[in-house]
């Protein structure tokens, strides 16, 4: 047991770094997907339609993206 009257708290060693083996992130894509959407949406009137149909692109993209990574 410590003694109750050392100023100093036990070491505690450092945390572990990051793997090194954990891939590339698509997020990018999904956001820049769902900008997109809603730049075109607003050219054509329909930004709902846009955010939509930008969503899926980043979506499909990531997962190409996750998938050629496995």
């Amino acid at each position: 047991m410590t003694d109750p009257h050392d100023p100093l708290p036990p070491p505690v060693s450092p945390p572990a770094p990051p793997s090194a083996s954990t891939g590339p992130a698509g997020g990018i894509f999904i956001a820049l997907g769902v900008v997109g959407g809603i730049v075109g949406g607003v050219a054509t009137g329909e930004v709902t339609l846009g955010v939509l149909i930008g969503l899926a692109i980043g979506i499909a993209v990531a997962l190409l993206l996750w998938w050629r990574g496995r």
